[in-house]
């Protein structure tokens, strides 16, 4: 089949806004499950079973742990002429381990020890579950939005999983009062069976034409050794997993210290500490959408490229980091909520910036291998999250027990946060600009 007739099923597969909203929702399904895990089963292991907090988050460490098989997912997506059974199949062992995960956590206080094997089992199901649908998912919108959207797109699929987590976190929060065991495996199970159905319709027929799947069937198939050690050989993709490891830890690392940062220097209450996290998501969200405005082919050309935006991005987070450390020095007089909006504002931009040109990247070298790089970047993703949660309360413990002064201790912390993202920007400097025509323009 000749490249011309190909390269016009690529033009005319090109997803609309319409198609774009629905891998929306399958992200928000996708959100929607991971949410239940990682904040209502978290609170009832550390609240209403009285256990250590470690434990739960060594639980949601595994689940980061295992995506580490993302590459070799989008590789067997890559293989197939269609990734819609990939994401609906990894949505089913999303769904089943969060089902089994409410499962495990009641079972806790039954029998601690059976419990906590159960979980073990159920976060690797949901691992796994995540690598093979989210690799999926991002690798056919990176092949089915045209250049001019793929900012605007990132935007609305990860707005999308945001609107997941707080719809299912809501309506979850309203039906788990008073706490039962039975309503949280009901609750669980309707939250799943709800995910599988929605991402089902939202994919029913969704993905390209009968010739477009003949032509991904005439491809020559490569062991995936070959198909990954050819991807690493490009020096761009070697930055840019870089610059996505160090960006993504610097990013974690700041969420589990910022609160107890604000509580302990500047004796924020528990609803003042929560209201710091809404004033940086905020902020987050506000980076976002400037992105996404200003990333369109034509406005691009006044306001930076999206390779302008990861740099500036990740410096001005830096920044907004060293700003944290003066305020750490200067123990509290400090203008501390307009800091961690300005971080969050900064995080937003560089962070939707970063995966539309990941997007992009994904299918710059052609050869059907979207899965592998977007399975490569969202692996390195998930172990810098994993890494950096438990690597930045780690830190910020070592540094108390090194400084008696806590305001220094936390101020070395975000010292050291700051540095990686000026590393970071670095990184993103070094991505060349022969990748594509709109990091020319950067």
């Amino acid at each position: 089949m000749s490249i011309a007739i190909a390269q016009a099923v690529t033009r005319h597969s090109t997803f609309g806004w319409l198609s774009i909203v629905r891998l929306g929702l399958v992200q928000a399904s996708i959100g929607a499950i991971v949410v239940m895990t990682t904040s209502t089963l978290n609170r009832i292991m550390v609240v209403e079973l009285a256990l250590p907090a470690s434990l739960p988050g060594l639980l949601v460490a595994i689940h980061y742990f295992v995506q580490v098989i993302r590459p070799r997912m989008g590789f067997e997506s890559d293989s197939g002429s269609k990734k819609t059974p990939w994401i609906i199949g990894g949505i089913a062992l999303l769904a089943l381990g969060g089902f089994g995960a409410a499962i495990a956590t009641t079972l806790m206080g039954i029998n601690l020890i059976i419990g906590i094997l159960a979980a073990i089992v159920a976060f690797f199901l949901i691992g796994i579950g995540v690598s093979m649908s989210g690799t999926s998912l991002l690798a056919l919108l990176a092949k089915g939005v045209s250049d001019d959207r793929r900012a605007a797109a990132a935007t609305t699929v990860w707005l999308m999983m945001i609107f997941g987590f707080a719809l299912t976190s809501g309506v979850a929060g309203k039906f788990l009062d008073p706490y039962a065991p039975e309503k949280v495996i009901l609750i669980s199970g309707i939250i799943s069976l709800v995910a599988i159905a929605l991402t089902s319709l939202a994919l029913y027929r969704l993905e390209g034409s009968d010739l477009e799947n003949k032509i991904s069937k005439t491809k020559e198939k490569i062991p995936f050794k070959s198909a990954l050690g050819e991807i690493l050989s490009d020096p761009d993709t070697k930055r840019f997993t870089i610059f996505i490891f160090l960006s993504m830890l610097a990013f974690s690392a700041q969420d589990l210290i910022l609160e107890p940062f604000a509580g302990i220097i500047f004796k924020y209450t528990l609803g003042e500490t929560t209201s710091l996290s809404g004033i940086q998501h905020s902020g987050v969200l506000t980076g976002m959408l400037l992105v996404a405005v200003c990333g369109s082919s034509r406005l691009r050309r006044y306001f930076g490229s999206l390779r302008s935006w990861m740099i500036y991005g990740c410096l001005a987070s830096a920044l907004a980091m060293f700003g944290l450390v003066m305020a750490g020095i200067l123990e509290g007089e400090w203008p501390l909520k307009l800091n961690v909006y300005v971080l969050g504002l900064a995080n937003g931009a560089f962070s939707i910036a970063a995966i539309a040109s990941m997007m992009r990247l994904a299918v710059v070298g052609g050869g059907g291998k979207e899965g592998v790089r977007i399975g490569l970047w969202g692996g390195a993703q998930a172990i810098a999250f994993g890494l950096g949660g438990l690597l930045g309360a780690g830190a910020s413990d070592l540094a108390r027990s090194i400084f008696t002064n806590p305001a220094w201790a936390y101020a070395s912390v975000f010292f050291i946060e700051a540095i990686l993202f000026v590393a970071s920007a670095y990184m993103a400097s070094l991505v060349e600009r022969k990748s594509t025509n709109e990091f020319k323009a950067g």
